[in-house]
């Protein structure tokens, strides 16, 4: 019966190891002190765990164009703040501040993750992650206050 166990613990184990592996911490990959302003038309979305993928080509002064792939919230995030499938259309005009990624590589395509994207009405959104290398702004309704944080827990 042990045996039977062990191997269950040990199979359970293995087949959850490429999930934890796939996730990481903010820092691991963006930088915080690599603000970035992307703005252009959304090209594509991937509504995948565990974080979705905004694509924006950004067209600079000179007319060249760069693909971004920014990185948000996971789909069900995104959904509770208002992210729909409907406002994340391609072709949509969007502004995108987040963080670059720490590798700066942008061939072919950049890499950073999405603190709040903003659409052409003025409509606002944070689409990160909670406390993705931003100070707290007010922008993500799932944060708790700074007052409330200070507030003395019931166990306390």
């Amino acid at each position: 019966m042990t045996v039977r166990i062990c191997a269950a613990a040990a199979l359970a184990l293995a087949l959850a190891a490429p999930t934890a592996l796939a996730h990481h911490a903010f820092s691991a990959e963006f930088d915080a002190n690599l603000p970035i302003r992307v703005q252009g038309k959304i090209v594509q979305v991937d509504w995948i765990n565990p974080h979705a993928w905004v694509h924006v080509e950004d067209v600079k002064e000179d007319g060249t164009k760069q693909v971004w792939q920014l990185e948000a919230g996971t789909p069900n995030t995104l959904l509770r703040r208002g992210l729909t499938k409907r406002l994340l259309q391609p072709g949509t005009e969007v502004v995108v501040r987040g963080y670059q990624s720490k590798d700066r590589v942008c061939v072919p395509i950049c890499s950073g993750s999405g603190r709040d994207i903003t659409f052409p009405d003025g409509t606002k959104i944070f689409m990160g992650s909670s406390g993705t290398g931003a100070p707290r702004d007010g922008a993500d309704p799932t944060e708790p206050s700074a007052a409330e944080e200070q507030k003395p827990k019931a166990d306390d």
